[in-house]
């Protein structure tokens, strides 16, 4: 007959089999032509491994007690593999705050991640207190290169502040996404740096970096756009001025920061971004997507820059750990054409949205950029409400309300 030991390890066991081999479907909750969402997040805190969590010796764990707990699982660098299946570097947070880095694959991009046997390690850089964020990117040098935030205690913070922070570009490379290689931390002129990712290739013979300079680890103070730079080499990686590709705008979507998301990914009509835009409210701030278009030959140039946000939290995403919160550091453009953008809700958990290269392509050279006044969008609604004049019949919307 079985202990009770060995009867709650198997329903423990089972419990996370059936989350594991869940089929996701897409939400038919929602609709707006531009992508799917899918009814499951792909990843969460429960994901992760049970090895990671419990000691499952009956001597040393009598109660089958969960040692080292997970709070949350979320903001994943993602990357396509030669056989089509997709992987995300997760960003694992444990019950005592700190964050690590863990590859979880999926044969089909939208259910059945399992994470690798053990968490990615590799080597600390002085005090450094915590990792998160990585963004993935295959180098056209032939790595694969991990940029990812550092976060230490700010050396100037006064005593008894055990708040202030300082955040920094942490970067390592691979070639397996299993061995890792850490390189100096980015090299730069600001006072913090945050969200840099890496253009896929190079750039008049440079790496091409897009930074986001910031004053202060919350504020951005005066800077908190969106910039880009050149280096020489990713060892060390060195970049000096940096350029504006986007900036902070009063009333807007990204009027207090900005920020890249994934690498672009190329496409015929120019390098696709997929970037993360943060406003003040009175429940404090808010994050949501959105997209811009740059120069195919010219990565620097943003050719076209639709209006508004293409993704924000929607019901149970808008709660969790910081609240009202979409971010997004993975995107996974395939050669048929569908785009796979992995993003986080409420620093919580991670979801997945589905969509393709023509659509997105669509959107932003159809879409209307921002006026920055309420006299210009209600001039933009009206246009679209007077070509819609001749359609409405046809569809029945020609009633009142519709």
């Amino acid at each position: 007959m079985e202990s009770l030991f060995e009867h709650q390890v198997k329903q423990l066991v089972r419990r996370h089999d059936e989350l594991l081999n869940r089929p996701n479907t897409p939400d038919r909750r929602w609709y707006n032509g531009l992508f799917e969402r899918w009814t499951y997040p792909v990843v969460t805190a429960d994901h992760v491994p049970l090895t990671w969590r419990y000691d499952f010796s009956e001597t040393r764990n009598p109660h089958l007690i969960e040692r080292i707990g997970v709070n949350a699982a979320f903001n994943a660098g993602a990357i396509e593999n030669e056989d089509g299946s997709i992987s995300v570097c997760v960003r694992v947070e444990g019950v005592d705050r700190k964050s690590f880095f863990a590859i979880a694959d999926s044969p089909n991009g939208v259910d059945q991640f399992r994470f690798r046997e053990k968490p990615v390690v590799f080597d600390r850089v002085g005090d450094e207190t915590n990792l998160y964020d990585m963004r993935l990117t295959r180098h056209e040098d032939g790595w694969i290169y991990g940029l990812f935030c550092v976060e230490s205690h700010d050396p100037q913070a006064k005593p008894g502040d055990t708040i202030s922070a300082v955040a920094d570009c942490g970067i390592v490379r691979t070639r397996d996404l299993d061995t890792w290689e850490r390189l100096p931390n980015l090299k730069h002129p600001n006072a913090q740096q945050r969200n840099v990712a890496l253009h896929p290739k190079f750039v008049n013979g440079k790496y091409m970096l897009y930074t986001r300079p910031m004053e202060f680890f919350i504020d951005a103070g005066t800077e908190g756009h969106t910039g880009w730079g050149l280096s020489d080499s990713m060892n060390p990686c060195v970049v000096g001025k940096q350029e504006v590709l986007d900036e902070r705008i009063y009333h807007t979507i990204k009027e207090a920061k900005m920020g890249s998301g994934a690498a672009p990914f190329e496409t015929l009509g120019g390098w696709m971004h997929i970037a993360h835009g943060v406003r003040n409210t009175a429940a404090g701030l808010r994050y949501v997507l959105y997209c811009m278009l740059c120069d195919k030959d010219n990565p620097g140039k943003v050719i076209h820059r639709p209006g508004g946000y293409i993704l924000a939290p929607f019901e149970e995403e808008r709660v969790g750990d910081v609240s009202n919160v979409l971010f997004s550091n993975g995107v996974v453009a395939k050669a048929d054409g569908s785009v796979f953008i992995y993003y986080a809700s409420s620093d919580t958990r991670l979801h997945v949205a589905t969509t393709t290269v023509e659509k997105l392509l669509d959107y932003a050279r159809n879409t209307p950029e921002d006026l920055y006044h309420a006299h210009g969008s209600v001039q933009q609604r009206c246009a679209l409400v007077d070509a819609n004049r001749p359609f409405l019949a046809q569809f029945g919307l020609d009633r009142k309300g519709f």
